[in-house]
């Protein structure tokens, strides 16, 4: 039953409520490359989903906020969650709301809201293969109290960080490289901004 209305869900047409989305909608534009080129606001999840049909959505945190009110205690669901082509598009976002399934949503459509292009490269001066399994040269990115530096590894090192740091870079995109990181690593969403800012910074620092 369930299966059913998942196949169901997928169905459901997109109506697209901006011009980007039309464009994108009525093929005029068919890569996220000519989205960011054009210094375009993506302003609807579709968008994204249509023009990168691999991403993939990872939860990173949900958390319980308690809130007191007239009427007592309410509890509501904060939610972080990372999406990822695992070729050189990532984006995080977050999402509030009194169900934890929702809150996810929430989160998981701000992320795709929130994409950048990560440049891919080879900046490692013991490798220089030319192919996109790191970065092209070191980066660093601050979120809250958390300070993350990305710099690049040869080809077979695999990823040097801790679990949770890792996944994330997967899912952007890079095989190898290693990792610094200062401050209170163990508060996922400071890091994961820190992760995003360092990711951002291959395009805007190079």
């Amino acid at each position: 039953m369930s299966h059913q209305f998942r196949r169901e869900e997928k169905q459901v047409e997109w109506k697209p409520r901006t011009t980007l989305g039309m464009l994108v909608a009525g093929g005029k534009i068919s890569s996220m490359e000519q989205v960011f080129e054009n210094g375009m606001r993506i302003q609807e999840s579709e968008i994204v989903k249509q023009l990168l049909p691999d991403m993939k959505s990872q939860v990173v945190h949900v958390g319980i906020v308690q809130k007191q009110t007239d009427a007592g205690e309410m509890t509501r669901f904060d939610a972080l969650v990372a999406v990822g082509n695992e070729g050189g598009w990532f984006g995080i976002g977050k999402g509030k709301a009194a169900q934890m399934r929702n809150a996810i949503d929430k989160a998981t459509t701000a992320s795709y809201l929130n994409v950048i292009p990560i440049k891919l490269g080879c900046g490692s001066w013991e490798c220089r293969c030319n192919q996109l399994h790191s970065i092209p040269f070191q980066v660093s990115g601050k979120g809250g109290s958390v300070t993350l530096e990305i710099l690049p590894g040869p080809r077979g090192l695999g990823l040097v960080a801790g679990e949770d740091i890792k996944k994330l870079l997967k899912l952007a995109g890079l095989k190898d490289a290693w990792t610094k990181s200062y401050g209170s690593t163990n508060t996922m969403a400071s890091t994961t901004k820190a992760i995003f800012n360092a990711l951002r910074s291959t395009y805007t620092a190079g």
